[in-house]
């Protein structure tokens, strides 16, 4: 793995790489001088430090994680979230950026209404969400795209890259959730078709070594603005 940009596909108790001076990352672990895949995935190398991008496996919730869900249940002081985990899920009336009568907590959000949130705590209890920051709140217009959640690192790329490009590609405003739900809101719903159809090729694609490159390639194809002469016949 001299090539930092080189992914390789490994699998659980494969060696990735053997050297004293290789660090094991996330999804990884040292035996001897080996570095060893606890996971199938994607083994990269950055600076001697090899970490794995799981391809398979359930949404694992982090404190700080962005999520979509929706909601399932109102209670007395809040709300009750689906994000996809086993655990419960629960909005905090405290948690919202703005006074909310107890008695009036449709007017926020009803049953069956999809929000962008952060999880802020995970406890015996289960996880507790936050609408207090920027980018959170109630999904209104857009289309929302359901993919692997552990593809997710693979679609917002290397320091956002990949979700730049589609953006500027695509011209639409995208919100990622670590969760694997992803919210695509554009002035057109041709061009939130168009993000959609990059998004499940690169969920498709995402063991491919230079994938922007044919993400890039993809949407000279498909898209009307990138189309080659060749595309036109």
């Amino acid at each position: 793995m001299a090539d930092k940009e080189e992914r390789k596909i490994v699998i659980p108790g494969e060696t990735i790489v053997s050297g004293d001076e290789y660090l094991p990352g996330e999804g990884t672990e040292k035996n001897g001088q080996d570095i060893i895949a606890l996971k199938y995935g994607l083994a990269e190398e950055q600076n001697k430090l090899i970490k794995l991008i799981p391809l398979s496996g359930k949404f694992s919730p982090r404190r700080g994680n962005v999520v979509i869900g929706k909601v399932e249940e109102l209670t007395f002081n809040g709300w009750v979230i689906d994000i996809g985990t086993p655990e419960r899920a629960f909005l905090s009336l405290m948690e919202v950026p703005r006074f909310v009568n107890k008695d009036a907590l449709e007017e926020v959000m009803a049953v069956g209404d999809i929000a962008v949130l952060k999880i802020w705590s995970i406890n015996k209890r289960g996880i507790d969400l936050s609408l207090k920051a920027r980018g959170l709140g109630k999904i209104g217009e857009g289309l929302i795209v359901e993919v692997n959640p552990n593809k997710v690192p693979r679609i917002i790329g290397k320091e956002g890259s990949m979700i730049k490009l589609i953006k500027d590609e695509t011209g639409c405003n995208i919100t990622v959730g670590q969760n694997g739900l992803v919210w695509i809101k554009g002035e057109k719903v041709e061009d939130e078709l168009l993000a959609k159809k990059a998004i499940l090729f690169i969920e498709e694609n995402s063991f491919v070594s230079g994938l922007t490159e044919e993400v890039t390639q993809w949407f000279g194809k498909n898209n009307g603005k990138g189309n080659t002469a060749e595309d036109k016949e």
